[in-house]
């Protein structure tokens, strides 16, 4: 898997990862999800760089243009709820993108600190021959990620898949470098010290689905 730390050099990157991890800015949900918004804006810009483009000539009022445009064919797929976010940065930018959405959620029988992932709710375009950008901001144990991975290409062969997280643990990284193909890419804003003992991202920035829309039962 080829993995892109897009924060080792400093941009305006590295001004909103500061704000959403802030304790005194990120309770602020309507910035946060902004924040997280314009984080979407500045990856999907810098993924662009790998995708494939074809040469074509523009008419202008006053001639013709020679340059190049975006050949393939995109989905963008947000892990509900907490990807939303993530997910309108993208579509700001890849606006002619088809859209999936997928949720998946850590459930902990008998409250206990062991869980397992629920892959539910699904609205699922065709993938194939498709490139599919997976978006979820939070890459801590990487469980999630690859039980959404493994739903999404049960009756689908894209062309290509990047992962885009936000703010990575190593982890997570390390159990999707084990559990996912070698052609995938992965697009980390930020990569964290390590998982604690509930396996929650130190220094992360607490759970983003409840700052971006609230607390859940």
């Amino acid at each position: 898997m080829e993995i892109h730390y897009i924060s080792e050099n400093n941009s305006i990157l590295n001004h909103f990862l500061a704000q959403i991890r802030n304790v005194n800015i990120q309770n602020d949900s309507m910035r946060f999800r902004r924040n997280i918004e314009r984080i979407g804006e500045i990856m999907a810009y810098e993924l662009s760089k790998n995708l494939t483009y074809k040469e074509i000539e523009i008419q202008t009022p006053l001639g013709i243009k020679k340059t190049t445009e975006i050949e393939s064919d995109l989905v963008l797929c947000p892990i509900l709820r907490a990807g939303l976010p993530l997910h309108n940065g993208f579509l700001n930018y890849f606006d002619h993108a088809e859209n999936s959405f997928v949720s998946a959620c850590r459930h902990h029988p008998n409250n206990a600190d062991e869980f397992e992932i629920l892959v539910e709710y699904q609205a699922i375009s065709d993938l194939n021959n498709k490139t599919v950008l997976l978006l979820d901001p939070m890459l801590a144990t990487g469980q999630s990620i690859v039980a959404v991975f493994k739903k999404l290409l049960e009756n689908a062969t894209p062309n290509e898949i990047h992962i885009v997280v936000v703010i990575a643990a190593p982890e997570g990284v390390a159990y999707l470098e084990k559990n996912l193909p070698d052609n995938c890419h992965l697009w980390v804003a930020a990569l964290d010290e390590k998982l604690n003992e509930k396996n929650y991202i130190v220094p992360g920035l607490g759970d983003a689905g409840d700052l971006a829309y609230g607390s859940k039962l």
